[in-house]
C-alpha cells in the first residue's frame, strides 16, 4: 500500500473541509486520517496511488461551498497509517509562517434553512441552528486552533442528541463546533422598558414591533443592529434623527430572491454575490415602483440590499414579510455595540426595544459591502463573511509585519510567510473610541495568531490616528513608512500577482505626498518597493482644509478663484447666487491670503468642485456624498453631451491634468440651460480621457504597459466600467481592485505589501 502525505491550503477550516474529507475518503476505502494543523488541513492517507489521485482530484474540484482551495501539496510518506479513517484533533498552529485558520461567519444554508421552518423538525424556528456548512465562526472564537472548546459556545454543553450528531462522521454537524438545539443552546431575550419575554415568544414581540413601526435593536454575528421597517418612511427618518445620521444610505434586507427581484435590478454577479456565503451587502441598481422608502437612499439611484445571514434574520423577515432597514448599532461614527450591557446604555436613545441572546460576541464585524462593476462583484467594506481570511502576498514577508492602515474606513493588516490577515474594517479612525476598537482587534488577532510585529508599516500623514499608533507602540520594532498612494496601487497589483514594474492610477480624495503635499489624482511608476511620480491633477486650494472637504462648494471656490490654473472668465456660477455673501466673502479672502487652504492635487476634491458647480451638492452629508450623487446624476443623462476641454501640461518634469478648460466649459454650458446630468456625465469621460493620454505617454516614456487603478474614486462604477476597456483599446493592461477595497480599506494591505518588499529587499 502507498502512504502519502496531502495539506490543503486556503479557506479550508471551519467549513466542513474534514467532514468532506472523511466522507471521500471512506467511499474510496482508503486509510488514514485528516486533521486541522496552522491554517491548513493535512491528510496522512494510504491505499492505491489511484484511488489517492481521485481523493486529491476531489479536493480541488469538489470542495464544501465554503471552502477555498488555493494550493493541494501531495508528498510521499515514510509510514503507511493503521486500517480505517479518521479525523483527528486539531494540531498546533505553525507560528513560523502563516496563519491559524479562523475561518469567517458564514450564513445560513440550504439544508438548516429547511429544518428552520419545518414544523416536524426539531430546532423548527431555533434561531440559532447551523452546520459545517453555516453559522458564526471568527465572532465566536476565543483561542485557536478552532474547536468549540476554545470558543463562546463552551458555555453550551452539548445535549445526548447535539452530542451524537457532532460525534457521527456521516452526520452534516460532525465536528461543527457552534451546534445547538433548544435544549442546549442559545436563547432569545427582549427587553422594552419594563416589558421582558424570551425564547420564540421574544422573537415574536420583536417582529411586531418592527411590524407596527418600532426601531428595535437586534443582536446580531459580529455586533448589534438596528432593524426597521423600509417600507414606512416615518420610522426611517425616525432613525436618522436619532442615529444622527442625515442622508447616508441605509442597507436594505429581504427575505429572499423574490424580494430582491421587486426592490433592484439583478445582473449575474450581482446575484452570485448575493447567494454567496458571505451574504455581503450588494450595491444594486433601484428597481422604479420598489417598496423602500426614497428615505433609504436619498437621491442615489442604487441600493445596498443583502440576503439573510443568520436563522433570526430569516425568522424576522418571514415574521414581519416586509424588506427591512439593517444598520450597525450604534451612532454616527462610534464603533458597533457588541456588548450587552454597552448596548443597553448606548442604544436606549435610539431603539425602542432590545432582542438578545446569550451567545457573547468575542470580535467586532460589520456586515461587508460589495458592488458590480466591470463585470465583476468588488470589494467596498471588507468585514463579516470575508474577514479575517487570509490573502497572498506576492514577496513573502520574511518577518512579521503589522500594517495599521490610514485614517478612513480603516483596516489593519498582520502579515507573516507568504500570506496577510486583512482585518475587519473598522470605520473611521476619528475618537478615542474608534482608536480603542481598532487598538482591541488588533490585540485579538495577534494573540489568536501568536502575533509578534518585527515591523509597523505606516502612513505618511503626521496627523492620522494610526500613524501615532504606529509611533507610540513600536517598542523595539522597526518603522516603515508608505505613502498613501503607492500603497493603493500596490494594492491593486498585489491582487493580480504582477511581477515588475507597474504603472499606477491613484484617484482619491486626500493622501499626504513624499513632498508633504496632498495627492489625490496620480500617476506613479511603480514597484512593491517603491515608486516615481509621472503625473498628476492640477493643484486647487481647500479653504478651511477639512472645512472644504466637508463643503464642496468651498472646493468649488478654491478651483475657481486660487486654482493652479486660472479658470477662463464666465458667467457667474449659481454656486455664488447660493452661498451666503459673508461666507463667500471669508473664503475668497482665504484663498487670496492663502490662510488655512492646502493645496491638493485631488482627483475627488475635483468631483466634488464639479458636483457644486453643476448645483448636485454644496455640503458633504457623509464622506463622499457629492461625488456619490455626481455619478448618480450622470446616471440619468439622457442625451448625448459633447465632450468638455482638457489638457495636459508639464510642469516640473510631471504631466499635470489642466481642468481649467473643463471647468470654464461647464460653468458656460450650464448657464446655457445644457442638463446637470448631461454634463455630469461629460465630466467622467473627460477623466477617462485624461486617464488613458496620461497612461499612454507614461507607456511611451517607459515601456511599461500594465496599469493598476486604485483609490476610493475607481469605485465609481462609471470610472471603473470604462477604463479597463479604454485602456486596452490604447494597447494597456488594465487591472482593478476585487478582493480588497480600492477606496481606503486596502491601505493597510498595500502597506504590509510594500513593507514586506522592502524587508526582502533589505531596504
Amino acid at each position: 500500500m502507498n502512504a502519502w502525505s496531502v495539506r490543503v491550503r486556503g479557506t479550508v477550516q471551519g467549513v466542513g473541509f474534514r467532514p468532506f474529507v472523511h466522507r471521500i475518503a471512506t467511499g474510496l476505502s482508503l486509510d488514514g486520517a485528516v486533521r486541522n494543523v496552522g491554517g491548513d488541513v493535512l491528510i496522512e492517507v494510504g491505499g492505491p496511488e489511484a484511488a489517492v489521485s481521485r481523493l486529491v482530484e476531489a479536493l480541488r474540484d469538489q470542495a464544501p461551498p465554503a471552502a477555498r482551495v488555493a494550493e493541494v501539496i501531495v508528498a510521499p510518506a515514510a509510514v503507511a497509517p493503521p486500517p480505517g479513517f479518521r479525523v483527528t484533533g486539531s494540531g498546533d498552529a505553525d507560528v513560523t509562517a502563516g496563519f491559524a485558520g479562523l475561518p469567517p461567519d458564514l450564513a445560513t444554508c440550504d439544508d438548516c434553512l429547511r429544518e428552520l421552518f419545518d414544523p416536524a423538525d426539531r430546532r423548527f424556528r431555533y434561531p440559532f441552528i447551523n452546520c459545517t456548512n453555516c453559522g458564526p465562526r471568527a465572532t465566536i472564537v476565543d483561542e485557536l486552533p478552532y474547536d468549540r472548546v476554545r470558543t463562546a459556545m463552551a458555555g453550551f454543553p452539548l445535549c445526548r442528541r447535539c452530542a451524537a450528531e457532532y460525534r457521527d462522521p456521516a452526520d452534516r454537524r460532525f465536528h461543527a463546533e457552534p451546534v445547538a438545539c433548544p435544549v442546549c443552546g442559545p436563547r432569545l431575550t427582549w427587553h422594552a422598558g419594563k416589558r421582558s419575554a424570551y425564547g420564540d415568544q421574544a422573537l415574536t414581540v420583536a417582529a411586531g414591533a418592527i411590524a407596527v413601526g418600532r426601531i428595535v435593536a437586534v443582536k446580531g454575528l459580529g455586533g448589534y443592529q438596528l432593524i426597521c421597517d423600509a417600507t414606512d418612511p416615518a420610522v426611517v427618518e425616525r432613525l436618522r434623527h436619532r442615529k444622527q445620521r442625515p442622508r447616508k444610505p441605509f442597507a436594505v434586507m429581504v427575505a429572499d430572491l423574490g424580494a430582491a427581484h421587486a426592490v433592484a435590478d439583478l445582473c449575474p454577479a450581482g446575484w452570485a454575490a448575493l447567494t454567496s456565503p458571505a451574504r455581503p451587502v450588494v450595491l444594486l441598481p433601484s428597481r422604479t415602483g420598489s417598496p423602500v422608502a426614497a428615505a433609504v437612499m436619498p437621491g442615489v439611484d442604487r441600493v445596498g440590499l443583502f440576503l439573510p445571514c443568520t436563522p433570526l434574520h430569516h425568522l424576522l423577515l418571514r415574521a414581519v414579510g416586509r424588506p427591512l432597514v439593517v444598520t450597525s448599532g450604534n451612532r454616527a461614527d462610534e464603533p458597533i455595540a457588541i456588548d450587552d450591557a454597552d448596548a443597553a446604555g448606548r442604544l436606549a436613545g435610539i431603539a425602542d426595544g432590545l432582542l438578545s441572546h446569550d451567545r457573547p460576541i468575542r470580535a467586532r464585524y460589520d456586515d461587508s459591502v460589495v458592488h458590480i462593476a466591470a463585470g465583476a462583484a468588488r470589494m467596498l467594506r471588507r468585514a463579516r463573511g470575508y474577514a479575517p481570511g487570509a490573502l497572498p502576498l506576492p514577496v513573502p514577508a520574511r518577518r512579521p509585519v503589522l500594517a495599521v492602515g490610514a485614517q478612513l474606513k480603516h483596516t489593519f493588516t498582520l502579515a507573516r510567510g507568504d500570506r496577510a490577515l486583512v482585518g475587519p474594517h473598522g470605520g473611521d479612525l476619528s475618537d478615542a473610541d474608534t482608536l480603542e476598537a481598532f487598538r482591541a482587534t488588533v490585540a485579538q488577532l495577534s494573540r489568536l495568531h501568536r502575533f509578534e510585529p518585527w515591523a509597523v508599516a505606516h502612513d505618511l500623514h503626521p496627523d492620522y490616528l494610526s500613524t501615532a499608533y504606529a509611533r507610540e507602540t513600536a517598542t523595539g520594532q522597526r518603522l516603515i513608512g508608505v505613502q498613501h498612494h503607492h500603497a493603493h496601487v500596490v494594492s491593486c497589483a498585489a491582487e493580480h500577482d504582477v511581477a515588475g514594474p507597474f504603472l499606477g492610477i491613484a484617484y482619491d480624495g486626500l493622501g499626504y505626498g513624499d513632498d508633504g503635499r496632498l495627492w489625490g489624482g496620480e500617476l506613479l511608476l511603480a514597484t512593491y518597493t517603491g515608486f516615481r511620480r509621472l503625473g498628476r491633477f492640477g493643484r486647487a486650494p481647500l479653504p478651511g482644509g477639512q472645512a472644504a472637504v466637508r463643503r464642496p462648494a468651498r472646493t468649488a471656490l478654491g478651483y475657481l478663484y486660487g486654482g493652479e490654473f486660472p479658470v477662463p472668465d464666465g458667467p457667474a456660477p449659481a454656486l455664488c447666487r447660493r452661498m451666503p455673501a459673508a461666507e463667500q466673502a471669508v473664503v475668497r479672502r482665504m484663498i487670496q491670503r492663502r490662510v488655512n487652504s492646502p493645496y491638493a492635487s485631488s482627483a475627488g476634491r475635483f468631483l466634488d468642485a464639479a458636483a457644486a458647480l453643476l448645483g448636485i451638492r454644496d455640503d458633504n452629508g457623509y464622506e463622499g456624498e457629492a461625488a456619490i450623487l455626481l455619478e448618480a446624476a450622470a446616471h440619468r443623462a439622457t442625451g448625448h453631451p459633447g465632450p468638455l476641454p482638457w489638457r495636459l501640461t508639464r510642469v516640473d518634469g510631471l504631466w499635470v491634468y489642466d481642468w481649467s478648460g473643463t471647468l470654464g466649459a461647464l460653468l458656460r454650458r450650464g448657464a446655457a440651460g445644457e442638463p446637470a446630468a448631461d454634463l455630469a456625465l461629460a465630466v467622467h469621460r473627460v477623466l477617462v480621457d485624461v486617464t488613458v493620454e496620461l497612461c499612454g505617454r507614461a507607456a511611451e516614456s517607459t515601456g511599461v504597459r500594465v496599469v493598476c487603478l486604485s483609490g476610493g474614486c475607481l469605485q465609481n462604477r462609471i470610472l471603473a466600467g470604462a477604463l479597463p476597456g479604454a485602456l486596452r483599446a490604447a494597447g494597456l493592461t488594465a487591472l482593478l481592485n476585487r478582493d480588497v477595497p480600492a477606496g481606503d480599506g486596502g491601505i493597510s494591505y498595500g502597506q504590509a505589501v510594500v513593507a514586506a518588499a522592502r524587508i526582502a529587499g533589505g531596504g
